[in-house]
């Protein structure tokens, strides 16, 4: 596995929320240890969210959009032999939700010309609605997945 950081034993919720998703997801958002500037990101995005959607709590919306971008299953590459095969193994709590924050994050970080809490919020309302470019990536994922059941037997 990659490196490990210490913020999944050391996580505190959010100051403004009380989740320990957000807060996980702010640390994922900052750059070189800005997180005065990626906290207001996040709530500037949340905040947008509460504008477009006056009748939803925003980091429902937000919790919401991470669990539909969720993966179940992906795929691993495998050498047996000669041949290199993609694996479809299942993912387990974790990494399901960081690869989730990881891909919203993407995603909102690829559409450039806005402010990024304005793409953060396109992307969370898109992710809710089961839409938008982290829920594609995750379709891609189940697809590669489904497609190499085949290979599911040498799953270790």
């Amino acid at each position: 596995m990659g490196k490990r950081t210490a913020s999944a034993t050391t996580l505190k919720p959010d100051p403004r929320y009380g989740s320990e998703l957000a807060s996980k997801f702010i640390n994922c958002l900052m750059w070189q240890g800005k997180k005065g500037t990626a906290q207001r990101i996040f709530y500037g995005a949340l905040d947008q969210i509460k504008k477009r959607m006056p009748d939803l709590n925003p980091i429902d919306v937000f919790t919401q959009a991470v669990e539909h971008v969720k993966p179940t299953v992906e795929v691993r590459s495998k050498r047996v032999g000669g041949a290199t095969y993609q694996v479809p193994m299942p993912v387990n709590k974790t990494r399901q939700r960081s690869l989730a924050i990881r891909w919203l994050i993407g995603a909102s970080r690829a559409k450039a010309g806005r402010p990024m809490y304005l793409r953060l919020a396109d992307e969370f309302m898109a992710a809710y609605r089961r839409e938008g470019e982290a829920m594609t990536k995750r379709e891609n994922t189940t697809k590669m997945a489904e497609s190499n059941k085949a290979f599911a037997h040498f799953a270790w």
